[in-house]
């Protein structure tokens, strides 16, 4: 199979002659029989399964839904019994790699415990055996998001450039490349795949006539290929991402310089008013503060209302300074909202006992919108903190900003760039928030 890559030819072939692989044996020797002809510059494919086979990596499991579980660090995804997850490697895929294929009945296959390791090695044991400097990746086969089919992709490399990054060059027409990184790795396992296949028994290819893709240095290996949590934008499932929403919505009270983004607050507020409401009604406003003046003219109005209520109720001025401070998490915020009740539409009965109850479904609808507000703040990476102060103040609030008489502020919301990790939650018994009837 021939191909190209800047301009340099590249044939790709798979190794013929290698015997079935058996616990505690020598794989680069193995190979190195099979393939003495190797050269300098060479990048070796090997496929997992063999490399697992070499390593003990074979496991009695009557339950392969066990082995799975103890492979699992994180569930991404769930079907029914499918389970996409992040195994032990850090490697997002079904099942955690766990194969019960081309292994003895009552048994599972694992993916080799560290698989850059395991690359090195045979870099070694080949170098040793044949006095070649080759590129090793350990390869095995992954469905892709958004793609009908599997492919082979490298887990394990040793002496191979994984990434290409392009960023800061240009393209044939002169634009410059801003986000290319190329997966050079991947590409060469797939190469690999196309002559291996399988079910030909063929578990070992070449890529011959690509030696700038081979490196004197063992290098970072493919772990450079695993994307990190924080740049990950697909990081869960459907019903674990609306979860991880919800129980990752922490409080944050303090807060990076970094603006915030108008658009990701609307977007917010989008999501805030598909909150369930009483009467087909829409009781929810956002007062979105954007300018320094409009949050300083604010806070100080509020600060001064609440001083002058604790004066009547006798603290001292150390007790209010004190108080006062905690007001902070809103005034060093550079974003603030303000959540208003509005009732319109609410049914007017008569009698204390059922006007009151219409009301508090009122209030509760607005709780469920600003628990949607800033759960999807979450979603959009912004830190956020209710705090319940213009509730104690509100003809001062609809003055200083000036809102209809009718609107009730629910609240204040500061947002911004968390300026660093929240505190562990403390764990919470579900079973203690439950009674069964």
């Amino acid at each position: 199979m021939t191909g190209s890559h800047r301009d340099a030819g590249y044939h790709v072939w798979a190794v013929a002659g290698l015997p079935e692989v058996r616990k505690g044996d020598d794989l680069a020797r193995l190979i190195a029989d099979a393939a003495p002809d190797l050269a300098d510059g060479d990048v070796l494919l090997v496929t997992s399964k063999i490399v697992s086979k070499a390593e003990g990596r074979v496991v009695e499991a009557a339950d392969r839904e066990a082995a799975i579980d103890a492979e699992t660090v994180r569930v991404v995804a769930r079907r029914g019994p499918l389970r996409i997850v992040e195994n032990r490697q850090g490697l997002v895929m079904a099942a955690a790699g766990v194969d019960a294929s081309n292994t003895p009945s009552g048994t599972v296959l694992l993916l080799p415990e560290d698989p850059d390791a395991s690359a090195r090695s045979i870099r070694d044991g080949l170098r040793d055996a044949l006095g070649v400097e080759v590129g090793v990746l350990v390869t095995d086969t992954f469905g892709r998001p958004w793609r009908t089919g599997l492919t082979d992709v490298a887990i394990g490399a040793a002496g191979v450039r994984v990434t290409d990054d392009l960023r800061g060059g240009q393209d044939a027409h002169g634009n410059p490349l801003t986000a290319t990184v190329v997966a050079t790795a991947d590409e060469l396992a797939a190469a690999g795949e196309l002559v291996k296949g399988n079910t030909a028994g063929l578990p070992v290819a070449v890529v011959r006539g690509l030696p700038h893709l081979v490196t004197a240095q063992d290098g970072r290996g493919a772990r450079e290929l695993v994307r990190e949590a924080r740049d990950d934008m697909f990081r869960l499932g459907t019903s674990e991402a609306v979860r991880e929403a919800v129980t990752g919505r922490r409080t944050v009270r303090s807060f990076t310089d970094e603006p915030v983004d108008p658009q990701a607050v609307r977007r917010a507020v989008a999501a805030a008013v598909t909150a369930p409401a009483p009467h087909h009604t829409t009781p929810w406003r956002f007062v979105l503060l954007e300018s320094p003046e409009s949050r300083t003219r604010l806070l100080d109005a509020m600060r001064d209302a609440w001083i002058a209520d604790l004066r009547g109720d006798g603290k001292s001025e150390e007790s209010i300074a004190k108080r006062i401070r905690r007001g902070d998490v809103l005034r060093n915020a550079p974003y603030l909202a303000v959540p208003c009740l509005v009732t319109d539409g609410a049914h007017t009965y008569g009698d204390a006992r059922r006007d009151g109850a219409e009301r508090e479904m009122f209030v509760v609808a607005t709780g469920a919108g600003v628990q949607n507000f800033l759960v999807a703040l979450s979603g959009e990476r912004l830190g956020s903190a209710w705090v319940s102060s213009t509730m104690f103040c509100r003809d001062v609030v609809r003055e200083v900003l000036d809102l209809p008489a009718d609107w009730d502020p629910m609240g204040a919301v500061a947002i911004g760039h968390p300026a660093g990790e929240p505190r562990p939650r403390p764990e919470r018994d579900a079973d203690a928030f439950v009674e069964v009837r």
